[in-house]
């Protein structure tokens, strides 16, 4: 097999480098350091479209024979996109308005090879509904788990599933952050070969 252009993960999130590591590929980390703050009046999607692409090119340039994948994720709540809260304070006002409710968590995902020119996005929406629980138990779960990092505080992969009532999506990773059937399925349509794939073309040979 010959040998294929490099993989770059646009993140510095564990939680994406995880499930990355989970598809078999050889593939570094670099962080695109880009302004996440949404555009006035920017739509929840318009937003999630625009930061998934703007992480993907801030690598791409540098690396253009790389296949560079890139992804972002915004809760929206009856269109508000509610980010990462940063503090236990806005985590808790985050969970508290949205108890009994369901959110929607859009994932974005870019996958970009400059020196082709070529570029694929997708965009992965995952219904979240959540528990209506009193003030104690989001206090109590907030100082065992601390999701500030995490849109919405609920991290579904941790304690924060205790938090909801259902999901609801075509991509059970999305939610954490990296849609893994949509991902696979776009670097087979550019011609990049999975592990999965590789092994198939060997049991057959």
């Amino acid at each position: 097999m010959k040998d294929q252009p490099p993989l770059i993960l646009a993140s510095s999130s564990i939680y994406r480098k995880e499930l990355l590591e989970r598809l078999r590929v050889p593939f570094v980390c670099i962080s695109p350091n880009i302004d996440e703050s949404g555009l006035h009046e920017e739509s929840t999607d318009d937003l999630i479209e625009r930061l998934s692409h703007q992480k993907a090119q801030a690598i791409a340039k540098l690396h253009p024979n790389a296949w560079v994948i890139a992804s972002d994720q915004v809760a929206d709540f009856n269109g508000q996109a509610i980010g990462k809260p940063g503090t236990h304070e806005n985590a808790l006002a985050q969970l508290k308005m949205m108890q009994g409710k369901t959110v929607v968590f859009k994932t974005g995902l870019c996958v970009m090879h400059q020196q082709s020119y070529r570029t694929v996005y997708t965009c992965i929406p995952t219904q979240v509904s959540f528990h209506d629980l009193d003030d104690v138990a989001l206090e109590n779960y907030l100082y065992t788990e601390k999701p500030y990092d995490c849109a919405g505080s609920a991290k579904s992969e941790g304690l924060g599933i205790s938090l909801l009532s259902k999901i609801t999506s075509d991509d059970p990773t999305a939610l954490i952050g990296l849609p893994l059937i949509a991902l696979s399925g776009i670097l087979r349509s550019v011609g990049y070969s999975m592990p999965a794939t590789q092994m198939a073309l060997k049991s057959s040979s």
